[in-house]
């Protein structure tokens, strides 16, 4: 049976956008999927709406194609985007199978049960349940509204299918060549950060899952045959929390012949806690660790439960400057609570740090997280569309923040980062504050036409 997936991955970028790494990354998600569908003996499509030049193209693809199962991934800030695909669908195709999957529908189903758009509402990982769903509507079988999907075994299923997208994945660093490639070994994790918990788990269960270094070798080696591929990122929220595998990781990069640099995502406490693998990291390849330190201040990092301390941050970069490893910053400002005197702490940490990068968010309150239920449990949350879940700074997020002193903090730190000291890089990212939200109010209007 024919599937078309979608990837309405346009609520920051817009249409006509497949550059850069917002613009040409894929979706490992619908690759999976691609692939398992394909194993299954089913025909696949995919509509990215990045690669098209706004909703009439859109339309003319939906009523020239045969769409007999459409699949829908949703992030929490495409939401307003994927509904609209799916009401275009019902227009022009009503017969048509719609349904909606992601990290939105898993966390919060309920925003989806009355709604005529959508057909059929799949929560959690669809490898192996999806294609069996496609059959059954395929042989005319009765498909339940909900169907929660089965959580694979990750060495079982096959290598994501990249060609789905078309595109040429593009390094989000100077210091990262192309050909570039993404990759992701496995899933969930361990930590229970209040900004983030428990909506993952509630997409991957307890834990994490995690393919064999073997298995993600094997892809590696494959993406080398074809691409050829110059450099790499690890999608992992936290590849570092299993010490064993890391390690095993390394010597099979080594021992294959790969001597491409790459990227991954750490935690300080594991980075101070265990030195010797960041040198095997470091002679395996890794040029850019990516470290939420999130705040620079100790009250803050526990209100967040984040399980580090501004001493485990300040350690964890002097370790990453003993070898070499350049620094990705993430943290965030206008935290609930947070006060002014503490996001000037976040700014003079990274004073001391010294990040290759800065990437400073303002904090976005988002679905299924403790925080986002203490949001609501104190009239905090200031967001009134789901365009607003991105962690833009176009607009405030909650209520008790001074926006217009964050504006100075931010601009302050970002301009700490290597990649960020010269004036035009500054005006290249920066929109002062004063003008986000009349950004804001032309991108929509500019992406409805």
């Amino acid at each position: 049976m024919h599937t078309t997936l979608i990837y309405p991955g346009i609520t920051d970028c817009g249409f006509a956008s497949s550059k850069g790494n917002e613009g040409s990354w894929i979706n490992h998600g619908l690759c999976l999927l691609s692939a398992c569908l394909k194993r299954a003996g089913h025909q696949v499509s995919l509509i990215d709406l990045r690669q098209l030049s706004g909703w009439p193209e859109f339309e003319n693809i939906v009523k020239a194609s045969d769409l007999g199962v459409v699949g829908i991934t949703v992030m929490s800030c495409d939401y307003n985007i994927a509904m609209q695909c799916a009401e275009l669908i019902k227009k022009h195709k009503p017969q048509t199978q719609v349904v909606v999957g992601g990290p939105h529908p898993s966390i919060m189903p309920e925003e989806f049960e009355a709604d005529p758009r959508v057909d059929h509402i799949f929560i959690g990982e669809g490898e192996v349940t999806f294609p069996e769903l496609v059959s059954k509507i395929e042989k005319g079988i009765p498909v339940e509204r909900t169907v929660r999907g089965v959580a694979p075994d990750l060495d079982s299923i096959p290598f994501a299918d990249r060609e789905l997208f078309g595109l040429e994945e593009e390094p989000f660093v100077p210091i990262l060549s192309k050909p570039f490639v993404t990759i992701i070994a496995g899933r969930g994790c361990i930590y229970n950060c209040s900004y983030c918990q428990p909506a993952e788990r509630l997409i991957f269960g307890k834990g994490v899952r995690r393919r064999s270094p073997e298995n993600v070798i094997a892809e590696l080696k494959q993406l080398r045959d074809k691409y050829a591929f110059k450099s790499m990122m690890i999608h992992d929220d936290c590849l570092t929390e299993d010490k064993k595998w890391v390690m095993r990781f390394c010597e099979l990069y080594k021992k294959e012949g790969f001597n491409q640099p790459f990227v991954c995502q750490s935690r300080p406490d594991i980075v101070c806690k265990n030195e010797d693998m960041v040198a095997a990291l470091k002679k395996a390849g890794l040029a850019l660790v990516i470290l939420g330190l999130e705040s620079g201040s100790d009250r803050m990092l526990k209100f967040l439960r984040k399980g580090t301390t501004v001493a485990y941050n300040l350690k964890a970069a002097s370790i990453c400057h003993k070898y070499g490893i350049k620094i990705w910053a993430n943290y965030m400002l206008g935290l609930p609570t947070e006060t002014k005197e503490e996001q000037m702490q976040t700014y003079e940490m990274l004073k001391k740090i010294r990040p290759y990068h800065c990437s400073p968010a303002y904090y976005t309150p988002h679905p299924g997280s403790d925080l986002f239920s203490y949001g609501l449990e104190h009239d905090l949350h200031l967001l009134k569309d789901h365009a607003s879940y991105r962690r833009n700074r176009y607009e405030p997020k909650i209520r008790g923040i001074d926006y217009e002193f964050l504006e100075t903090i931010l601009r302050k730190s970002f301009a700490l980062g290597e990649t960020q000291r010269n004036t035009q890089g500054i005006t290249r990212s920066y929109i002062p504050f004063s003008l986000r939200k009349k950004v804001k109010a032309f991108i929509n209007v500019f992406r409805r036409t």
